[in-house]
């Protein structure tokens, strides 16, 4: 195919009419009588018309697609997103890169396997947890009320476990001082404390817990637990914070032990070491216990 020669006048002409009177190729060979080809060496490198571009349905779409692939959108949401293939949505967004960084690379497939462990293992989770309540549900149900003797029994073991005890290079140091950060045995303790002849309102109250954390709302919270008014609670018992230790209880729901001490307990220890003799030397019963 050749060019047109210099200055002929037909194809300045056809050039012309092709931009400003939108005549169609078609057109433009019927208006001079010539052929597909000589009429394709006038327009030669002449670019195409603005107005010959016809719209695609899908021009919003691929834009679309951009957008989210800049989001860092991979090519299977993209075509999910916007309901096209994933062969369309390849070839809109094949030009960027997914991941700008190495970095973001492994963080983005670190985050798919996470996604599709959790897809794989959430139906065994469910029923766990199905499971898990469902048996704490017929424990519970079974423990039914228990007697003053039954609290004694469980309160004493309690205290044995987390409680403070005499040593044997101090004997004679009986004090009732129990620390947990479980308001479950805390409240176990109290009931213990109170069948005994305590008043918890006579009792005095710590907070145990890491200088980072809100002691105040802690405080408060225990409070609530224990039921007194957050005023008896003395000064709390701050422990340093070590940046360097990896500690999973942080958080809202960290909110340190509780430290409960019993005024001149002496006599209180001593029963509970009582109680603590007993079970031990306590023959065993004939009858099965069952659930």
């Amino acid at each position: 195919m050749q060019t047109p020669p210099e200055g002929d006048p037909r194809a300045v002409e056809a050039r012309r009419l092709r931009a400003e009177t939108r005549m169609s190729l078609a057109q433009l060979r019927t208006h001079f009588g010539v052929s597909r080809d000589t009429m394709a060496a006038w327009l030669w490198n002449k670019p195409t018309p603005e107005w010959t571009r016809r719209p695609n349905a899908k021009d919003d779409l691929r834009n679309e697609a951009i957008a989210l692939r800049r989001e860092g959108l991979t090519v299977p949401e993209i075509a999910t997103k916007l309901g096209v293939a994933k062969s369309t949505a390849y070839l809109w967004v094949r030009h960027i890169p997914l991941d700008a960084t190495s970095e973001r690379a492994h963080e983005r497939r670190s985050a798919h396997s996470r996604r599709i462990s959790e897809t794989r293992w959430e139906p065994l989770r469910q029923k766990r947890d199905a499971d898990r309540a469902a048996i704490n549900e017929e424990a519970a149900t079974w423990v039914g009320s228990l007697s003053d003797r039954e609290v004694r029994l469980l309160g004493a073991a309690a205290y044995w476990c987390e409680g403070q005890k005499a040593k044997p290079w101090r004997p004679n140091d009986c004090r009732v001082i129990f620390i947990n950060s479980d308001p479950v045995l805390i409240s176990l303790f109290l009931r213990f404390v109170e069948l005994l002849g305590e008043d918890r309102m006579k009792l005095t109250y710590r907070l145990s817990i890491h200088e980072s954390a809100d002691a105040v709302a802690a405080g408060r919270w225990w409070a609530d637990v224990v039921g007194v008014p957050f005023e008896l609670f003395r000064r709390p018992s701050l422990k340093t914070h070590n940046p360097s230790t990896v500690r999973h209880n942080v958080g809202d729901p960290y909110r340190g032990c509780l430290v409960i001490r019993v005024p001149d307990s002496r006599q209180l220890y001593w029963t509970v070491e009582g109680l603590m003799q007993g079970i031990a030397g306590a023959p065993d019963s004939c009858g099965q216990v069952t659930m």
